[in-house]
């Protein structure tokens, strides 16, 4: 995982590392699902998806945490929704397109959705295990 010294850099370099990385992967899992070869199992899509995720899964847990380490957040405040939600959202952005996210689509994800999300949480008094 990038540690770049802030939240915003790490999950900037993070999101567009695992973008890169699994753009290739979720084409053919996409391709494989959707040609029927899991329609077979009895299984959702979200429990595929969840399968295919369990051998390598996007984490956010390194990027939190650094953050958390160095004071930008506070883990105890934020739901744990909104800190999968870069990753999700990458993962959703991956399985709709089958190609690696654009720089911007990145920047939004962060910039626009994440970040302020965090900062509402982190700042609002007594928002710890709000959902």
């Amino acid at each position: 995982m990038p540690d770049t010294g802030t939240l915003r850099g790490d999950l900037l370099a993070a999101l567009t590392v695992t973008g890169e990385a699994r753009a290739a992967f979720f084409a053919i899992a996409a391709a494989a699902a959707f040609s029927g070869l899991v329609a077979g199992t009895g299984l959702t899509p979200a429990q595929v998806r969840d399968q295919l995720m369990r051998a390598r899964p996007l984490s956010n847990v390194t990027v939190c945490q650094r953050a958390h380490d160095r004071g930008e957040i506070d883990l105890d405040r934020i739901p744990a929704a909104v800190l999968a939600l870069p990753f999700d959202l990458v993962r959703h952005d991956l399985l709709m397109h089958l190609e690696r996210l654009k720089p911007a689509r990145i920047r939004s994800i962060v910039d626009e959705l994440f970040l302020p999300l965090v900062h509402h949480h982190h700042n609002e008094p007594g928002s710890a295990g709000a959902a």
